[in-house]
């Protein structure tokens, strides 16, 4: 290892990803199924903008949340995986600091967003099941539209203190970052500075932003809970219902693993380097492929549309 790497630095140039400590050897052959599911979400996602755009009845609400989700998933997932396998397959580890502070707020300013995507598309069932011959008139399409840049903000005020912080720190231990993308955490531990204001906020929006939007969402479904009891036959609840499956799907998909990960990295001092390394790699671009396939599957307007095109019979 060159000099640069442990001698004393307070702005280094350059910070050096290792990928997955422990497991150079089989790096080729673990960014075979990363490749697969990065491929499965550019495809998937952009087939959804693709439908969407085309298919005049899919012009609404719903669907313009899903079309944000699905840039959000794109942008996510390629704020990563590039350099990712660019490490696995060319053992290519330098990342400029610069380039290394623009991925960190590109990939945890996505993950904000992507929770306030979520708590509009709940906003949206809850208006189309409560009061659904308002939903036209409530939720227009400027009305989207500001929800849409909304959230948007939120996320990016919310993770700029990410970056400042980051910045102002002297990094005179090494550059040599064990991890495979420039994860907050994983950057700041490198510092020679007392860090806990780092770490207390990055628990401070990690968790206002999950159980502020956890508790937007779960108002919204307990509302349509009891909207959709007082329907009259058991065939109207179950189609209701049914509505709102791919939505909870998706959140599932997605909270999950971030609550793991995050955990994990600030109390798993007993976890293996390279199983929490796989899992915070796997947590964001495993939603990233998830959530058009899950859409595809259950919305009949995305599968009949896919199949015309697919079959030639399509416009």
């Amino acid at each position: 290892m060159s000099d640069s790497n442990t001698t004393d630095f307070t702005n280094p140039s350059t910070f050096i990803l290792l990928g997955i400590p422990g497991l150079e050897v089989a790096h080729v052959w673990i960014s075979i199924p990363f490749c697969a599911m990065y491929a499965v979400a550019v495809l998937g996602n952009f087939s959804i903008l693709f439908i969407v755009n085309i298919e005049l009845s899919l012009h609404v609400p719903m669907y313009y949340f899903l079309c944000m989700l699905a840039v959000t998933d794109l942008i996510l997932s390629t704020s990563i995986l590039p350099k990712m396998l660019s490490i696995f397959w060319f053992n290519s580890k330098e990342i400029d600091f610069n380039a290394c502070l623009t991925q960190m707020f590109f990939i945890h300013c996505t993950a904000v967003t992507e929770s306030g995507i979520f708590v509009a598309m709940a906003l949206d069932r809850y208006v189309a099941i409560c009061d659904p011959l308002r939903h036209s008139t409530i939720l227009t399409n400027p009305v989207v539209a500001k929800i849409g840049l909304a959230v948007v903000l939120r996320g990016g005020m919310l993770i700029l203190p990410f970056l400042f912080l980051a910045r102002q720190w002297p990094y005179c231990k090494t550059n040599i970052i064990p991890h495979s993308y420039c994860e907050h955490m994983a950057v700041v531990k490198l510092a020679c500075a007392d860090i806990r204001i780092s770490n207390y906020y990055g628990l401070f929006v990690t968790f206002f932003v999950i159980a502020l939007d956890v508790f937007f969402i779960t108002m919204s479904y307990i509302q349509i809970l009891r909207a959709i009891f007082s329907l009259p036959t058991k065939d109207a609840r179950l189609k209701t219902f049914g509505t709102c499956g791919s939505h909870l799907s998706v959140i599932l998909a997605s909270y999950i693993p971030v609550l793991s990960s995050a955990l994990m990295h600030r109390f798993g001092q007993n976890v293996a380097l390279q199983f929490h390394i796989l899992l915070a790699n796997a947590y964001l671009i495993v939603p990233a492929m998830l959530h058009p396939i899950i859409y595809g599957v259950r919305t009949k307007q995305i599968q009949n549309r896919l199949l015309l095109l697919l079959t030639h019979k399509g416009v």
